[in-house]
Order: structure tokens, then sequence, then C-alpha cells
């Protein structure tokens, strides 16, 4: 009896660390779907309304512009959308905007560093920047 009811808690185990990791792995995904659609849907209206900012604020840009997902490495992984800007033809090419994060000490003091790299795949195994382009905005949705 003693050994049914440990093989019984031992395979209750192995399902409930198994559908958390799931679940775990199953959240991920459709939140990094979901940006998916949210830049595919919305991308357009977006970059506009960034554009009609900048141009109702004095500081309109002159250069073609796009929204891309951001991509995040460092603590925990995150996406969201930025604006990117520069040339038509160099600008065709960005598909995304790497987030790179880390952290500097100095004289007592503790900075944390972010670097947004334009990119010219959603890979971030292998950082491909798009030199000639640079972040002009960066989307935050409230959730």
């Amino acid at each position: 009896m003693t050994r049914k009811i440990a093989v019984i808690l031992a395979l209750m185990f192995v399902l409930a660390t198994t559908t958390v990791a799931f679940a775990d792995i199953l959240g991920d995904v459709l939140k990094v779907g979901g940006i998916g659609i949210l830049v595919t849907k919305f991308s357009k209206p977006l970059n506009d309304a960034v554009n009609t900012l900048t141009l109702n604020r004095g500081a309109e840009n002159r250069d073609a512009t796009k929204v891309v997902p951001i991509l995040s490495i460092g603590k925990g992984g995150y996406i969201g959308m930025a604006q990117v800007t520069g040339p038509a033809r160099r600008l065709e090419t960005v598909k995304a905007v790497a987030q790179l994060e880390g952290d500097f000490g100095a004289i007592g003091a503790k900075f944390r560093l972010k670097a947004l790299v334009p990119i010219a795949s959603e890979n971030l195994k292998n950082i491909d920047r798009v030199r000639g382009i640079g972040v002009s905005a960066v989307i935050d949705i409230k959730l």
C-alpha cells in the first residue's frame, strides 16, 4: 500500500511540474505571439501616431520610419515595440530592435545600461546590426 501511495505521489509531482513548465512556456509563446500580432496589426497606425506626435512638437522626422518589435536580452526576456528611422533602403532590412541590458559600476555608483540596436532578424543568437538606422521611439503597452 505504501508503495502505491509513493508511486501516485511521484506521478502527481511529475504531472504538476510538467503542467507548470508547460504553462510557463505557453505563456511566453502567447506573450511573444501577442506582441507579434500587435506589431503586425498596429505597426502602421503606431508609426503614424509617433510621426504625428513628433511633428506636433516641432521634432518631425524627415527620414523613413517603421515600427518593429523590441527583443530584450538580459535580466529576463521581454518584448515590446520601437520606431526605427533612417534611409528607406536600409530601413527595409530592419526586422527588430535588440535591447541589450547590463550593469556598470564606478565610484560607488551602479548604473543600469540598455542599448537599443536595430537588427536584420528576429533571432537574438546572431545579432546582425543594421548600420545607419536609429531608434526614434519606444512604444509601451498599458496592461
